[in-house]
């Protein structure tokens, strides 16, 4: 298997200045899926002029935002300035939102400090006309501080609607083992199990059947210290928004909600401030589109530029893989 990941592209300047001339956007950019209309917006989430020029006149059915989670433009934050700051995205996008739709925001807790910022994100979002749904627990498979603390294996998602959204019953892959629960249906005692349509289990708000992302997996993407897990966002998608309709990510990071939305048959406008993270989105729907792969698995996005890098290992003959760039629109 070659070997050849990137580091943390946010903190990693060097890195970061040679990766740079590679990308096609800049500030203030969008380009524009010539298949299907997706969007990837090099703008600011917390800029009203930015939000209109990704959403044109359309509104969207579905919001997935995973914000950084007190790292705001590569500067640390006190939370009061970090809360500031998510007041302002969020509010453009209850703007940009159907009357009908769904809001999931990941968001960190950190034990250490307070489990901040997730508990004053919430009391924020009691000033939003937006209506509290669920508190959903995503189950990583490794965690931390085993010595002297509970493993923390958890990463946390909020789930808020605006009016009366499409919600779709999903399930997991779990199958169903436990009997019992009798109840009279038509005369005749039956079962739990009698009485199911599925098989196997629905996922309530503790998801426990979803590998967290690590290097061996297909669908990694080396670089982007946040990424969520392909299946977790396809999961968000399918069961708040149907086909065709439009999802929206402002933080476009790693590009997972643009790929689970291609695989979902919806379109996706999506933004990042960071032109880096922009270019690694467009060049995974490419790759995507180009050999059915999810991501680099142990390789980087950038590979054939930093092939000859100190900052990868030489890669096999064969393995280097070059995106085929479709055209972009930029306005």
């Amino acid at each position: 298997m070659k070997n050849n990941p990137l580091p943390r592209l946010d903190t990693d300047t060097d890195l970061r200045d040679k990766l740079l001339p590679f990308c096609r956007l800049s500030y203030g950019e969008v380009w524009i899926d010539p298949y299907n209309g997706n969007k990837v917006g090099c703008l600011d989430a917390t800029n009203s002029s930015d939000v209109t020029r990704l959403m044109g006149n359309e509104l969207a059915t579905l919001a997935i935002h995973d914000p950084p989670y007190n790292l705001v433009a590569f500067k640390q934050r006190d939370i009061s300035e970090y809360i500031v700051w998510c007041r302002k995205w969020i509010d453009l996008t209850w703007l940009v939102l159907d009357q009908n739709s769904s809001l999931y925001v990941w968001l960190g807790a950190d034990q250490d400090q307070h489990f901040q910022p997730l508990p004053d994100f919430m009391v924020m979002m009691r000033e939003f006309p937006f209506a509290s749904r669920s508190f959903i627990t995503m189950r990583n498979q490794r965690g931390y501080g085993t010595q002297k603390n509970w493993m923390a294996v958890r990463q946390e998602l909020l789930y808020y609607t605006k009016g009366k959204p499409y919600f779709e019953v999903q399930y997991t892959d779990i199958p169903k083992i436990l009997r019992g629960y009798y109840k009279e249906v038509g005369g005749e005692m039956t079962e739990n199990l009698q009485r199911s349509k599925s098989d196997t289990i629905r996922p309530g708000n503790v998801w426990v059947d979803i590998q967290q992302v690590f290097y061996r997996m297909e669908e990694n993407v080396s670089g982007c210290y946040a990424q969520k897990p392909l299946k977790s966002i396809e999961r968000i998608i399918e069961a708040s928004s149907q086909k065709d309709d439009l999802v929206i990510d402002f933080f476009s990071h790693s590009g997972t909600t643009l790929i689970a939305s291609a695989l979902s048959k919806r379109r996706c406008f999506t933004m990042d401030i960071d032109p880096i993270y922009c270019e690694i989105t467009i060049r995974r729907l490419e790759r995507f589109r180009k050999t059915g792969k999810l991501g680099w698995q142990n390789g980087n996005p950038f590979e054939h530029e930093l092939e000859e890098s100190a900052y990868t290992q030489p890669v096999s003959e064969g393995t280097s893989v070059q995106p085929e760039f479709a055209q972009p629109t930029l306005f």
